[in-house]
Protein backbone atom coordinates (compact mmCIF):
# COMPACT_ATOMS: atom_id res chain seq x y z
CA UNK A 1 0.00 0.00 0.00
CA UNK A 2 1.08 3.35 -1.05
CA UNK A 3 1.97 5.84 2.26
CA UNK A 4 0.11 8.96 2.11
CA UNK A 5 2.30 11.80 1.28
CA UNK A 6 2.67 14.29 3.99
CA UNK A 7 3.33 17.99 4.49
CA UNK A 8 5.90 19.25 6.70
CA UNK A 9 4.34 20.11 10.27
CA UNK A 10 5.79 24.19 9.72
CA UNK A 11 4.69 24.30 6.03
CA UNK A 12 1.19 22.72 6.77
CA UNK A 13 0.75 25.44 9.94
CA UNK A 14 1.72 28.43 7.45
CA UNK A 15 -1.60 27.53 4.97
CA UNK A 16 -3.62 28.36 7.76
CA UNK A 17 -1.99 31.37 9.50
CA UNK A 18 -3.69 35.07 8.27
CA UNK A 19 -0.10 36.56 9.64
CA UNK A 20 1.44 34.82 6.88
CA UNK A 21 -0.90 35.69 3.73
CA UNK A 22 0.72 39.50 4.91
CA UNK A 23 3.96 38.28 4.24
CA UNK A 24 3.89 37.94 0.50
CA UNK A 25 7.17 36.56 0.26
CA UNK A 26 7.69 34.32 2.60
CA UNK A 27 3.93 32.96 1.48
CA UNK A 28 5.15 32.43 -2.47
CA UNK A 29 8.33 30.52 -0.87
CA UNK A 30 5.71 28.01 1.21
CA UNK A 31 3.94 27.66 -1.96
CA UNK A 32 7.10 27.47 -4.08
CA UNK A 33 8.58 24.49 -1.90
CA UNK A 34 5.67 22.72 -1.90
CA UNK A 35 5.10 22.56 -5.46
CA UNK A 36 8.95 21.80 -5.81
CA UNK A 37 8.48 18.77 -2.92
CA UNK A 38 4.89 17.95 -2.24
CA UNK A 39 2.77 19.42 -4.54
CA UNK A 40 -0.14 16.34 -3.68
CA UNK A 41 0.26 16.11 0.02
CA UNK A 42 -1.86 15.96 3.21
CA UNK A 43 -1.87 18.62 5.92
CA UNK A 44 -2.20 17.42 9.33
CA UNK A 45 -3.03 20.88 11.70
CA UNK A 46 -4.07 20.66 15.53
CA UNK A 47 -7.92 21.59 15.69
CA UNK A 48 -8.24 21.14 11.72
CA UNK A 49 -10.11 18.46 9.50
CA UNK A 50 -7.04 16.87 7.66
CA UNK A 51 -6.90 17.84 3.78
CA UNK A 52 -5.15 17.65 0.90
CA UNK A 53 -2.96 20.49 -0.68
CA UNK A 54 -2.78 20.84 -4.11
CA UNK A 55 -0.14 23.70 -5.58
CA UNK A 56 0.98 22.60 -9.13
CA UNK A 57 -1.13 24.57 -11.54
CA UNK A 58 -1.82 21.63 -14.13
CA UNK A 59 -3.83 20.04 -11.11
CA UNK A 60 -5.75 22.87 -9.65
CA UNK A 61 -7.41 23.51 -13.32
CA UNK A 62 -7.90 19.67 -13.70
CA UNK A 63 -9.53 19.92 -10.02
CA UNK A 64 -11.37 23.22 -10.72
CA UNK A 65 -12.78 22.15 -14.43
CA UNK A 66 -13.92 18.71 -13.56
CA UNK A 67 -17.07 19.63 -10.86
CA UNK A 68 -18.46 15.97 -11.40
CA UNK A 69 -16.00 14.47 -9.18
CA UNK A 70 -14.46 17.68 -6.95
CA UNK A 71 -17.82 19.04 -5.43
CA UNK A 72 -17.96 22.48 -4.19
CA UNK A 73 -20.05 21.25 -1.08
CA UNK A 74 -20.01 20.79 1.54
CA UNK A 75 -16.45 22.73 2.34
CA UNK A 76 -15.43 25.71 -0.04
CA UNK A 77 -12.54 27.12 2.00
CA UNK A 78 -9.51 25.42 3.76
CA UNK A 79 -9.22 27.60 6.95
CA UNK A 80 -11.59 26.26 8.89
CA UNK A 81 -10.99 25.05 12.11
CA UNK A 82 -12.95 21.90 13.87
CA UNK A 83 -14.65 24.07 16.22
CA UNK A 84 -15.24 26.74 13.92
CA UNK A 85 -17.19 24.11 12.08
CA UNK A 86 -19.24 23.37 14.44
CA UNK A 87 -20.44 26.84 15.83
CA UNK A 88 -21.65 27.01 11.74
CA UNK A 89 -23.43 23.81 12.20
CA UNK A 90 -25.01 24.58 15.45
CA UNK A 91 -26.18 28.84 13.97
CA UNK A 92 -27.51 27.38 10.98
CA UNK A 93 -29.66 24.23 11.59
CA UNK A 94 -27.19 21.75 10.67
CA UNK A 95 -25.74 23.83 7.34
CA UNK A 96 -21.74 23.81 6.98
CA UNK A 97 -22.32 27.52 5.29
CA UNK A 98 -23.08 30.93 7.09
CA UNK A 99 -24.09 31.67 3.35
CA UNK A 100 -25.70 29.45 1.15
CA UNK A 101 -24.49 30.83 -2.92
CA UNK A 102 -23.69 29.36 -6.24
CA UNK A 103 -19.78 29.33 -4.63
CA UNK A 104 -21.61 26.39 -2.10
CA UNK A 105 -23.83 24.59 -4.79
CA UNK A 106 -22.95 21.53 -7.46
CA UNK A 107 -25.26 20.39 -10.21
CA UNK A 108 -28.35 20.26 -10.37
CA UNK A 109 -28.78 22.69 -8.05
CA UNK A 110 -25.91 25.49 -9.51
CA UNK A 111 -27.06 25.43 -12.76
CA UNK A 112 -30.50 26.81 -12.21
CA UNK A 113 -29.84 29.11 -9.78
CA UNK A 114 -26.64 30.40 -12.09
CA UNK A 115 -29.19 30.56 -14.74
CA UNK A 116 -31.60 33.51 -13.00
CA UNK A 117 -28.74 35.95 -13.17
CA UNK A 118 -26.61 34.57 -16.53
CA UNK A 119 -28.46 37.11 -19.06
CA UNK A 120 -28.22 39.92 -17.41
CA UNK A 121 -23.85 39.23 -17.59
CA UNK A 122 -24.33 38.25 -21.58
CA UNK A 123 -22.10 41.03 -24.11
CA UNK A 124 -25.37 42.31 -25.26
CA UNK A 125 -26.91 43.31 -21.88
CA UNK A 126 -23.92 44.71 -20.51
CA UNK A 127 -23.61 46.83 -23.70
CA UNK A 128 -26.87 48.80 -22.69
CA UNK A 129 -24.94 49.82 -19.49
CA UNK A 130 -21.20 50.52 -20.72
CA UNK A 131 -21.51 53.58 -21.05
CA UNK A 132 -22.71 54.26 -17.40
CA UNK A 133 -19.81 51.81 -16.18
CA UNK A 134 -17.48 54.51 -18.59
CA UNK A 135 -19.11 57.45 -16.44
CA UNK A 136 -18.08 56.07 -13.38
CA UNK A 137 -15.05 55.49 -14.22
CA UNK A 138 -14.59 58.74 -15.22
CA UNK A 139 -15.67 59.88 -12.02
CA UNK A 140 -13.06 57.68 -9.97
CA UNK A 141 -10.31 58.96 -12.67
CA UNK A 142 -11.53 62.97 -11.96
CA UNK A 143 -11.76 62.47 -7.93
CA UNK A 144 -7.80 60.97 -7.93
CA UNK A 145 -7.05 63.86 -9.79
CA UNK A 146 -8.63 65.77 -7.61
CA UNK A 147 -6.74 64.93 -4.36
CA UNK A 148 -3.68 67.21 -4.68
CA UNK A 149 -1.16 64.95 -6.40
CA UNK A 150 -1.51 62.20 -3.13
CA UNK A 151 -4.05 59.18 -2.78
CA UNK A 152 -4.45 55.90 -1.00
CA UNK A 153 -4.98 53.99 -4.45
CA UNK A 154 -6.19 51.32 -3.08
CA UNK A 155 -8.78 53.08 -0.66
CA UNK A 156 -9.84 56.17 -2.88
CA UNK A 157 -10.23 54.59 -6.14
CA UNK A 158 -9.33 50.52 -6.63
CA UNK A 159 -12.04 49.91 -3.80
CA UNK A 160 -14.61 52.72 -4.40
CA UNK A 161 -14.79 52.14 -8.37
CA UNK A 162 -15.52 48.97 -8.83
CA UNK A 163 -17.87 48.79 -5.77
CA UNK A 164 -19.64 51.43 -7.26
CA UNK A 165 -20.47 49.53 -10.82
CA UNK A 166 -21.18 46.68 -8.95
CA UNK A 167 -23.65 47.85 -6.61
CA UNK A 168 -25.34 49.84 -9.74
CA UNK A 169 -26.20 46.68 -11.09
CA UNK A 170 -27.47 45.35 -8.22
CA UNK A 171 -29.88 48.11 -7.59
CA UNK A 172 -28.32 49.64 -3.83
CA UNK A 173 -28.81 53.23 -3.40
CA UNK A 174 -24.67 55.03 -3.58
CA UNK A 175 -25.47 56.21 -0.40
CA UNK A 176 -25.46 52.36 1.58
CA UNK A 177 -22.21 51.43 -0.66
CA UNK A 178 -20.38 52.74 2.09
CA UNK A 179 -21.91 50.15 4.27
CA UNK A 180 -21.59 47.45 1.45
CA UNK A 181 -17.85 48.09 1.76
CA UNK A 182 -18.01 47.58 5.66
CA UNK A 183 -20.16 44.69 5.61
CA UNK A 184 -17.61 43.07 2.75
CA UNK A 185 -14.32 43.46 4.57
CA UNK A 186 -15.43 42.44 8.14
CA UNK A 187 -17.31 39.26 5.62
CA UNK A 188 -13.34 38.36 4.22
CA UNK A 189 -11.20 39.81 6.65
CA UNK A 190 -12.69 37.94 9.94
CA UNK A 191 -9.29 37.47 11.50
CA UNK A 192 -8.10 40.89 10.36
CA UNK A 193 -7.41 43.57 12.56
CA UNK A 194 -7.68 46.70 10.16
CA UNK A 195 -10.96 45.25 8.74
CA UNK A 196 -13.12 42.81 11.21
CA UNK A 197 -15.83 43.52 13.39
CA UNK A 198 -14.03 44.70 16.74
CA UNK A 199 -10.94 45.96 15.17
CA UNK A 200 -9.08 43.34 17.16
CA UNK A 201 -5.90 41.60 16.60
CA UNK A 202 -5.56 38.32 17.70
CA UNK A 203 -8.78 36.79 18.02
CA UNK A 204 -9.46 32.77 17.56
CA UNK A 205 -10.91 31.55 14.44
CA UNK A 206 -14.13 31.17 16.64
CA UNK A 207 -14.25 34.88 17.72
CA UNK A 208 -13.56 35.32 14.04
CA UNK A 209 -16.66 33.23 13.16
CA UNK A 210 -19.01 34.59 15.47
CA UNK A 211 -17.85 38.08 14.19
CA UNK A 212 -18.47 36.65 10.61
CA UNK A 213 -22.09 35.32 11.26
CA UNK A 214 -23.00 39.02 12.91
CA UNK A 215 -22.19 40.69 9.54
CA UNK A 216 -23.73 38.11 7.76
CA UNK A 217 -27.07 39.02 10.01
CA UNK A 218 -26.57 42.91 8.41
CA UNK A 219 -26.60 41.59 5.11
CA UNK A 220 -29.57 39.40 5.51
CA UNK A 221 -31.43 41.79 7.11
CA UNK A 222 -30.44 44.82 4.48
CA UNK A 223 -31.57 42.17 1.64
CA UNK A 224 -34.23 40.99 2.82
CA UNK A 225 -35.91 44.58 3.22
CA UNK A 226 -34.87 45.42 -0.81
CA UNK A 227 -36.04 41.83 -1.93
CA UNK A 228 -39.36 42.83 -0.38
CA UNK A 229 -39.20 46.67 -1.81
CA UNK A 230 -38.25 44.96 -5.77
CA UNK A 231 -41.21 42.50 -5.03
CA UNK A 232 -43.71 45.50 -4.46
CA UNK A 233 -41.67 48.12 -7.06
CA UNK A 234 -39.69 45.95 -9.78
CA UNK A 235 -36.92 47.85 -11.44
CA UNK A 236 -34.77 46.83 -14.12
CA UNK A 237 -31.45 45.63 -11.59
CA UNK A 238 -30.33 41.95 -10.49
CA UNK A 239 -32.10 42.71 -7.13
CA UNK A 240 -35.51 42.22 -9.27
CA UNK A 241 -34.24 39.17 -10.72
CA UNK A 242 -33.33 37.82 -7.77
CA UNK A 243 -36.18 38.61 -5.59
CA UNK A 244 -38.76 37.59 -8.59
CA UNK A 245 -37.20 34.48 -9.73
CA UNK A 246 -38.15 30.76 -9.18
CA UNK A 247 -36.37 27.74 -9.45
CA UNK A 248 -38.80 24.54 -10.57
CA UNK A 249 -41.51 27.20 -10.19
CA UNK A 250 -41.23 28.70 -6.66
CA UNK A 251 -40.00 31.54 -5.58
CA UNK A 252 -36.53 31.04 -3.92
CA UNK A 253 -36.07 30.19 -0.43
CA UNK A 254 -35.23 32.76 2.16
CA UNK A 255 -31.59 31.21 2.81
CA UNK A 256 -30.39 30.81 -1.00
CA UNK A 257 -32.14 34.41 -1.77
CA UNK A 258 -29.92 36.03 0.75
CA UNK A 259 -26.67 34.37 -0.07
CA UNK A 260 -27.49 35.32 -3.93
CA UNK A 261 -27.64 38.68 -3.20
CA UNK A 262 -24.98 38.58 -0.56
CA UNK A 263 -22.51 37.06 -3.19
CA UNK A 264 -23.34 39.67 -5.88
CA UNK A 265 -22.67 42.18 -3.26
CA UNK A 266 -19.14 41.13 -2.26
CA UNK A 267 -17.42 39.28 -4.73
CA UNK A 268 -18.45 40.78 -6.96
CA UNK A 269 -15.93 44.11 -6.59
CA UNK A 270 -13.62 42.56 -3.82
CA UNK A 271 -11.19 40.56 -6.25
CA UNK A 272 -11.39 43.31 -8.80
CA UNK A 273 -10.46 45.99 -6.19
CA UNK A 274 -7.72 43.72 -5.18
CA UNK A 275 -6.19 43.25 -8.87
CA UNK A 276 -6.92 46.58 -9.47
CA UNK A 277 -4.80 47.96 -6.57
CA UNK A 278 -2.00 44.82 -7.22
CA UNK A 279 -1.36 45.85 -10.55
CA UNK A 280 -1.08 49.79 -9.74
CA UNK A 281 1.50 48.55 -6.70
CA UNK A 282 3.23 46.08 -9.17
CA UNK A 283 3.04 48.69 -11.34
CA UNK A 284 4.80 51.68 -9.34
CA UNK A 285 7.92 49.36 -8.42
CA UNK A 286 8.46 48.88 -12.15
CA UNK A 287 8.77 52.55 -13.45
CA UNK A 288 9.52 51.27 -16.98
CA UNK A 289 6.69 48.64 -17.00
CA UNK A 290 4.46 51.98 -16.11
CA UNK A 291 5.91 53.87 -19.08
CA UNK A 292 5.58 51.52 -21.50
CA UNK A 293 1.75 50.64 -20.62
CA UNK A 294 0.98 54.91 -20.41
CA UNK A 295 3.20 54.86 -24.15
CA UNK A 296 0.92 52.23 -25.95
CA UNK A 297 -2.46 51.48 -24.16
CA UNK A 298 -3.00 48.33 -26.32
CA UNK A 299 -0.93 46.65 -23.80
CA UNK A 300 -4.22 47.00 -21.06
CA UNK A 301 -5.93 43.94 -21.42
CA UNK A 302 -2.64 41.70 -21.18
CA UNK A 303 -1.74 44.19 -18.11
CA UNK A 304 -5.51 43.33 -16.94
CA UNK A 305 -4.96 39.47 -16.61
CA UNK A 306 -1.33 39.85 -15.77
CA UNK A 307 -2.81 41.67 -12.65
CA UNK A 308 -5.54 38.68 -11.59
CA UNK A 309 -2.40 36.38 -11.88
CA UNK A 310 -0.53 38.05 -10.29
CA UNK A 311 -2.45 39.37 -7.16
CA UNK A 312 -4.24 35.98 -7.02
CA UNK A 313 -7.05 37.77 -5.81
CA UNK A 314 -8.55 34.53 -4.09
CA UNK A 315 -5.87 32.55 -3.09
CA UNK A 316 -7.37 28.99 -2.10
CA UNK A 317 -10.33 26.96 -2.45
CA UNK A 318 -11.58 23.78 -1.22
CA UNK A 319 -12.95 20.97 -3.21
CA UNK A 320 -14.54 17.56 -1.90
CA UNK A 321 -13.70 14.57 -3.50
CA UNK A 322 -17.01 12.49 -4.90
CA UNK A 323 -15.46 9.80 -6.29
CA UNK A 324 -12.41 7.75 -6.15
CA UNK A 325 -9.29 9.42 -8.25
CA UNK A 326 -6.23 10.37 -8.64
CA UNK A 327 -4.05 13.59 -9.03
CA UNK A 328 -0.75 14.03 -9.78
CA UNK A 329 -0.80 9.99 -9.84
CA UNK A 330 -1.68 10.30 -5.88
CA UNK A 331 -4.98 8.39 -5.27
CA UNK A 332 -7.57 9.70 -3.39
CA UNK A 333 -10.65 8.05 -2.03
CA UNK A 334 -14.24 10.17 -1.91
CA UNK A 335 -14.82 12.04 0.53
Amino acid sequence: MTAIPKIAPELAAHIVDPVVYGNWRALLDTFATLRRDSPVAVAEIPGYRPFWVITRHADILKISKDNATFLNNPATVVVAPLMAEMFVAHLMNGSPHLVKSLVQMDAPEHPKYRRLTQDWFMPANLKTIESNIRAIAKSAVDKMLSMDGTCDFARDVAAMYPLHVVMELLGVPESDEPLMLKLTQELFGGQDPDLNRMRAANISPQEATELMAQTVADFNAYFEALAKDRRDNPRNDLATIIATGTIDGMPIPDYESAGYYTIVATAGHDTTSASTAGAMWALAQDPAQFAKVKADRSLLPGLIEEAIRWTTPVQHFMRTVGADTEIGGVPMKAG
